[in-house]
């Protein structure tokens, strides 16, 4: 019996790794992406934070989606001044940065040292919270989301300047759509879910559709996540099987090649 289709629901863009990975592995792969990203194109205090980016301590990335938001606005030769450090939260923004050419080799970068769980819970230790006292540290974000790490590090008397970059744009549920989850649901998919929120567009989705049991059915795939909150909100929706991996698309890709 052949491996059932695995369903990545990030971006189109965002899924070009993984679904390279794991075609080369063997498995079928469909691409559904369940959220967009959409830069925002006029942005003038983000234009004037990368302006003055010397004078900041540390600039924070939240996603690889922040990482790609901040490079979009910068020359193609322009380089990031060593002295200001980096934060991200986990494995895919690491990779989103040594895209751009920035890796360990030429700047500071923290992120967590526990890769089973990277969340902001994970990234505050690895700071040198003494160190950035008064000075400037800058969040690239997107339009919602959580304010914990911002909170701790000014409860940390660091001035932190949290700025959006970019907004998560939900598809339209258009008949192509609606046509291509009916057969997903119909045939028992593995789901790569890597944003909670998608969860819930997924559910309404199915509620749309002409099919009695949909939700039902939604709730009985099994899906592959990489960070814990996932899972818990997976749970609250009533999804039954729910995988937790580690971050990163090896991670994922580990996962997915391994027996439930």
């Amino acid at each position: 019996m052949s491996a059932p289709k695995v369903i990545i629901t990030r971006p189109a863009h965002q899924a070009q790794n993984l679904q390279v990975l794991l075609e080369t592995a063997g498995r079928s792969v469909a691409v559904f992406p369940l959220f967009e990203i959409a830069p925002i194109a006029h942005n003038p205090v983000l234009d004037q934070a990368l302006l003055n980016l010397a004078s900041y301590a540390m600039v924070v990335f939240v996603s690889p989606n922040a990482v790609d938001a901040f490079f979009m606005r910068q020359a193609s030769d322009w380089r990031w001044p060593t002295e200001v450090a980096i934060a991200v939260v986990g494995a895919a923004s690491r990779q989103a940065l040594y895209k751009h050419g920035v890796d360990d080799q030429s700047v500071r970068i923290f992120s967590p040292s526990n890769t089973e769980r990277t969340d902001s819970e994970t990234l505050l230790p690895e700071l040198d919270l003494p160190a950035l006292k008064s000075k400037k540290v800058f969040i690239v974000r997107a339009d919602s989301g959580r304010d914990f790490l911002a909170d701790s590090l000014r409860q940390a008397q660091v001035e932190v300047q949290a700025i959006t970059a970019y907004r998560r744009v939900t598809p339209q549920f258009d008949a192509t759509k609606q046509q291509e989850l009916q057969i997903y649901l119909n045939a028992g998919c593995d789901w790569v879910i890597t944003s909670s929120a998608v969860l819930s567009t997924l559910l309404n989705w199915c509620a749309q559709l002409d099919q009695a049991d949909a939700v039902a059915k939604m709730q009985q795939q099994h899906l592959f996540v990489p960070h814990f909150r996932i899972a818990e909100r997976a749970s609250e929706l009533g999804f039954k099987h729910v995988r937790l991996t580690a971050s990163g698309d090896e991670k994922l890709l580990l996962a997915l090649q391994s027996p439930l």
